[in-house]
């Protein structure tokens, strides 16, 4: 039963894993040559949203990874 579970969380954090992914590369292509020549200081609002999106690119990855540790430790405990 434990096995079920732990491979639904670990489809739902790949999912999610995507779903950032595309939200990072859609913030990406939205960032505009005026933007990229500001003479302001500090990172522009798309950049932030580049930021945010590749941390939990990265969030989820780790989750997925750490799912899948658990789910070969307990394949080799004979669960």
């Amino acid at each position: 039963m434990s096995n079920v579970l732990l491979t639904i969380l670990l489809v739902a954090a790949m999912g999610a894993t995507v779903f950032m992914l595309v939200r990072g590369v859609v913030a990406f292509l939205k960032t505009t040559e005026q933007e990229l020549n500001s003479k302001e200081q500090g990172p522009s609002a798309s950049a932030l949203k580049q930021n945010k999106a590749m941390f939990g690119r990265i969030m989820f990855q780790g989750i997925a990874v750490l799912i899948v540790a658990v789910l070969l430790l307990l394949k080799g405990h004979g669960s």
